[in-house]
């Protein structure tokens, strides 16, 4: 395994880390505790040492697997954990609760710290919501109170657009350190406006979706079709099939013979010097394992701005 500098948190991480929103059932899979355990002993294992998780995945559920792991195993000190805040779905039946606003932001803090069992996390995200609710300094002041207080040991933003520009350059007003952002093979859009803004400002990048949904995965040709219980088989149809096109050019143009298409997708990410660490997701430990391979590409360079030095 690689690690790198996650921008100016200081935070030694992986280059490759484990998306955790199938947790929360999303993946048209309920996961046992078991599941979830074997998985990430498998990360600890490879030397992977992300978690990016989410109030919303599953509404904390995902945040209390890693929390019930952790404290099975009380090796807090190995992770590094990412979550965020803003979609607090389960609560969301009121409609006269503003679920951005300061108040109701703490709430979902202090909720996440006792999912995930710990007394802080290392990364605090806000999550991907439109700009006249992350434009609130009410909201970023009471977070840097809890970042004082050691709750939160550093901000980041998760922008939902993968070209907001506003929330981006934004990030050192905010405290924020790191952004995370839609970035793959198919979807090169950040490249253009969100990366120089982030490396302007030092910020660390975590790569979201950086499979495509799966479809970098190397299991799906052209004509593939989704089960109904597949969160692909809800996407544009058309867009679906060009995909799937692009796909197998890719596959056929770019990938060296005897490479897996995951793992290359994978290191094609972290080749670009904006990005710190991508974050898969994994329904079992050989997705983990093959995801961590990824590190051992040549292109996955040591002499990358952020590569870990000390």
């Amino acid at each position: 395994m690689k690690y790198r500098r996650l921008g100016k948190t200081e935070l030694k991480v992986s280059v490759v880390g484990v998306g955790t929103w199938q947790f929360g059932g999303a993946w048209g899979k309920d996961f046992s505790q078991d599941e979830v355990n074997a998985i990430l002993d498998k990360a600890n294992e490879v030397g992977i040492n992300l978690l990016d998780t989410a109030e919303c995945y599953g509404h904390h559920l995902s945040e209390n697997f890693i929390g019930n792991y952790i404290a099975q195993r009380n090796n807090r000190a190995d992770w590094v954990i990412a979550t965020k805040f803003g979609h607090n779905h389960a609560d969301r039946q009121n409609s006269s609760i503003n679920y951005w606003s300061a108040t109701e932001v703490l709430k979902q803090l202090n909720a996440s710290l006792q999912s995930l069992k710990t007394d802080y996390v290392d990364l605090y995200q806000f999550h991907s919501g439109p700009n006249e609710v992350f434009d609130n300094d009410e909201l970023w002041t009471a977070l840097d109170k809890q970042v004082q207080a050691g709750k939160i040991r550093n901000l980041g933003i998760s922008i939902g657009s993968n070209d907001n520009l506003h929330q981006t350059d934004s990030a050192d007003q905010v405290n924020a350190k790191a952004i995370q952002v839609v970035y793959n093979r198919l979807d090169q859009k950040p490249e253009t406006r969100v990366f120089p803004s982030c490396q302007r400002q030092d910020l660390g990048v975590l790569a979201r979706v950086p499979l495509a949904s799966g479809y970098l995965s190397g299991k799906y040709k052209p004509g593939a079709v989704f089960a109904d219980n597949d969160v692909r088989s809800r996407h544009d149809k058309e867009q679906t099939a060009l995909k799937l096109s692009q796909v197998e050019e890719i596959r056929q143009n770019e990938v060296p013979a005897g490479v897996s298409m995951a793992e290359w997708a994978l290191a094609w990410c972290l080749k670009h010097p904006a990005v710190t660490c991508v974050i898969p997701g994994c329904k079992d430990p050989h997705q983990v394992e093959t995801n961590a391979r990824a590190a051992a590409f040549d292109f996955v360079s040591d002499e990358h701005p952020q590569a870990w030095k000390k």
